[in-house]
């Protein structure tokens, strides 16, 4: 008999026939010989309505607490429509809100991080024969108060219960039937990915593929339990993300991503000396801005360049805190973009394959595409260009890449 933890996003649930889909799924699971864990979001456009809700209240910084208790009602009416339509089918099941299966989180409202997950309420349920249905996205803090963990919250709830449980798989159901190389939306020729590694998802996750929140996989690759990636509207295997040694094909490229969400802020004319680089990144760090890729030109004549990218959203924010403080490191002046983009290429072959970074760039050039800023780790080559280009640079480095023989597999 195994374990098995399933989530469902909101387009699984979407409405009552989605749901009662969802329970069919469910029930087949458990008839086939497992216990099941069924960790659900809040129904497809649920929380945009709640969203929406708070900022005609509470205008555009509702309260936090109190748009956790409202954003967490979402995904308590999901848990209790699906307990009722596996009850329907002649199973028992048993709805928890995350408070009341023991999700304990820390204080901060709207982006909490799981701190521990009882688990005595759930295996009571199993034992019993039952479906245990838990709400995704959210538990509580210290104090009792509801928290909500974020964008992509309820892929983390499910993967933190199956480690929890030492479940044998957390199947994540979404509207896609796997990871594939790229957006198929952008390139026809994109092909689904049969595995993949925790180190190439969290990479492809952190570059922009949409499929797996980052701490998910984080959680997976910690505790060693897999994930598998599969559609709710097909029975078809998905994509496996499982330890390295459990990829048998280890492709030179396993995928392409872009993400459009971030913006470029340039420092010129920074003093070169120790020190510069703390005063200049502690104020955004302490309104927690999150910087991902930073470059330092070579010093001249005392003085060099540092640019960095962060997330569109806090632009602004972080352009005006920069502002200030140049003034105080008398560094020359500060600018910024926001029409630009990173893309990237991933693949655990890379390790063990020189000239990816050599085709990349022909790639790019061949194109006309400018890059701006490079980055890279031993599977990964990143790289930031005008936003305009995006859609350009995924087609050719997938063709160039993926297609003309990037995916001929490397020998461990």
């Amino acid at each position: 008999m195994a374990l098995i933890v399933q989530k469902f996003g909101g387009t699984s649930v979407a409405d009552v026939e989605c749901i009662q889909n969802v329970a069919r799924r469910v029930v087949a699971t458990k008839q086939a010989g497992n216990q099941v864990v069924v960790c659900v979001s809040a129904m497809s456009g649920e929380t945009n309505k709640l969203v929406g809700l708070a900022h005609a209240i509470g205008g555009d910084d509702p309260l936090d607490r109190e748009y956790d208790v409202l954003l967490s009602t979402g995904e308590q009416k999901t848990i209790a429509l699906l307990a009722m339509a596996i009850h329907q089918l002649g199973h028992r099941a048993r709805s928890f809100t995350g408070g009341q299966m023991g999700m304990r989180t820390d204080g901060a409202h709207t982006r909490a991080r799981i701190r521990s997950v009882e688990t005595e309420r759930l295996r009571s349920v199993l034992d019993e024969d039952g479906v245990a249905v838990i709400a995704g996205f959210q538990g509580v803090d210290e104090e009792g108060n509801i928290t909500t963990l974020g964008r992509g919250g309820s892929d983390t709830s499910a993967v933190a219960v199956a480690c929890a449980l030492e479940a044998d798989v957390c199947e994540i159901y979404t509207d896609v039937d796997g990871v594939y190389t790229t957006d198929p939306r952008l390139v026809p020729q994109a092909r689904k990915l049969g595995r993949l590694s925790y180190e190439e998802m969290l990479e492809m996750a952190s570059m922009g593929a949409k499929v797996l929140q980052i701490r998910s996989v984080k959680f997976a690759m910690r505790y060693g339990v897999p994930i598998h990636v599969r559609s709710s509207f097909s029975a078809d295997e998905g994509t496996w993300v499982t330890r390295e040694e459990d990829v048998m094909e280890r492709l030179v490229v396993s995928g392409v991503t872009c993400n459009r969400d971030e913006a470029k802020i340039h420092v010129k004319g920074v003093e070169d000396q120790p020190g510069i680089a703390s005063k200049l990144f502690t104020p955004l760090s302490d309104s927690g801005i999150i910087v991902d890729m930073i470059i330092q030109n070579v010093s001249s004549d005392g003085s060099t360049d540092v640019t960095f990218t962060v997330p569109k959203g806090d632009y602004r924010k972080a352009l005006d805190l920069a502002t200030k403080t140049v003034s105080e490191i008398g560094a020359e002046s500060v600018d910024g973009d926001e029409k630009i983009a990173k893309v990237s290429v991933v693949g655990l072959g890379m390790k063990d394959h020189a000239g990816v970074a050599t085709r990349m760039f022909a790639a790019l050039a061949k194109e006309g595409i400018n890059i701006q800023m490079i980055t890279t780790s031993e599977i990964k080559i990143s790289v930031v260009i005008e936003e305009k280009y995006t859609e350009l640079a995924v087609r050719a480095l997938h063709a160039a890449l993926v297609e003309n023989g990037g995916e001929a597999p490397v020998v461990p």
